[in-house]
């Protein structure tokens, strides 16, 4: 509820001639525990996606990009997770799992998320680069003010 009260009333005024545009709400599928189940999952990346959507009028643009996150998360733990990791039944965090662990992890999700929904935004491959552009530099910022949060608010 924090980080979509904070997507809504701080970040979404956060632009930047229109290509840096933050979306920290995603931290909450982010950091979900390894073992949520895929339909739990699936199904809160689409509330949330709901919920973001119907505060900024895009009309399914976050909840499709959204439910994407959600259902990729599980697919790129399998491949950066250990076996101990999701053993411990903890969450994806970047205190045990280490910085470098945690950014991939961040750094991958957000840009799919991101390609997603500026390209649904756009609607067209005719304007590719300057989408990309957006893409890149509002993945840059997001994953930086995950990794920052992380930072703040985790416990060691």
């Amino acid at each position: 509820m924090l980080l979509l009260t904070l997507q809504v009333f701080l970040f979404n005024n956060i632009q930047l001639s229109g290509y840096i545009n933050p979306y920290v709400y995603i931290l909450f599928i982010l950091l979900l525990p390894y073992e949520t189940p895929g339909w739990l999952l699936l199904g809160l990346g689409l509330v949330l996606g709901i919920c973001v959507d119907s505060f900024m009028n895009t009309y399914g643009m976050h909840s499709s990009a959204t439910l994407l996150l959600a259902f990729l998360r599980p697919c790129l733990l399998n491949l950066l997770a250990n076996r101990e990791d999701v053993d411990r039944k903890g969450s994806p965090s970047i205190y045990p799992n280490g910085f470098t662990w945690f950014f991939k992890y961040a750094f991958f999700l957000v840009l799919a998320h991101h390609f997603m929904l500026f390209f649904i935004e756009s609607f067209s491959f005719a304007t590719f680069f300057h989408t990309m552009l957006r893409v890149i530099l509002s993945t840059i910022v997001t994953t930086s003010f995950i990794l920052l949060s992380t930072f703040l608010f985790s416990k060691k």
